[in-house]
């Protein structure tokens, strides 16, 4: 479904991501891990299209995305959210996901009622009126995945989502990505919980200083030694 190939990005002397390659499969749930500078964030940039690549190649069901920017990318079927929610303080959250819902028609009464159901999906039903600013950091991080779910993605990328938040709504959150699957949509996710990354991803490719490496299934990733060494700790033992 998503195939990065050898993909590059420098930022003058510093090379951000490293001739790059992965494949996410279509119904994949794939979480990508490192390090704070390893180049996760700035991947998801080249994928959506907030960034251009300095070389390689990236394509979405066949589609190259080399040269397209980030609104049409999103209307391909590919939607991102941010690692800090990028919401508009003054609109409410109807309004909000309201937007992002007329990316795919103009017919404003269909619009709100795909925004509706969008929130009503993420947990939020009953907060349609209330202003984005005012809500928890889990409400705003789920008013971010809502406007996402609004473009009708095929796939969506989550900066952590979960960075913030208490266990119990981390569980929330890790219920409603396999919700998000199990109607069909592939997920690609950045976070650092690894206890999360245990219980949700399929598999976990790991970032250190721009380059891949590792990728593979959870458990067997992450007791590789180069992924303790580099992320983990040499006290981490996983159960």
């Amino acid at each position: 479904m998503l195939e990065v190939d050898r993909v590059e990005k420098r930022f003058g002397g510093l090379v951000a991501v490293n001739q790059v390659s992965l494949k996410v499969e279509e119904g994949e749930i794939v979480a990508l891990i490192g390090p704070n500078g390893a180049g996760k964030t700035t991947l998801f940039n080249l994928v959506a299209g907030a960034l251009p690549c300095d070389g390689g190649s990236i394509r979405f069901r066949g589609l190259s995305l080399d040269r397209l920017d980030g609104p049409r990318i999103c209307r391909a079927g590919l939607a991102r959210t941010f690692q800090i929610p990028q919401l508009f303080p003054s609109m409410s959250v109807l309004d909000t996901v309201l937007v992002a819902a007329l990316g795919h028609t103009a017919d404003i009464a269909e619009a709100r009622t795909r925004a509706r159901a969008v929130i009503a999906r993420v947990g939020l039903a009953g907060r349609e009126e209330q202003l984005g600013a005012a809500l928890t950091i889990s409400g705003k991080k789920r008013l971010e995945i809502a406007r996402a779910l609004a473009t009708r993605p095929g796939l969506i990328l989550l900066d952590e989502v979960m960075a913030g938040l208490n266990q119990p709504e981390v569980h929330k959150l890790l219920d409603l990505i396999r919700e998000l699957r199990a109607g069909g949509m592939t997920v690609v996710l950045v976070e650092h919980n690894i206890e999360a990354v245990l219980n949700v991803a399929d598999r976990v490719v790991v970032l250190n200083q721009g380059q891949k490496i590792a990728d593979g299934l959870p458990r067997d990733v992450l007791r590789q030694p180069d992924v303790v060494r580099a992320y983990l700790g040499d006290d981490y033992a996983l159960a």
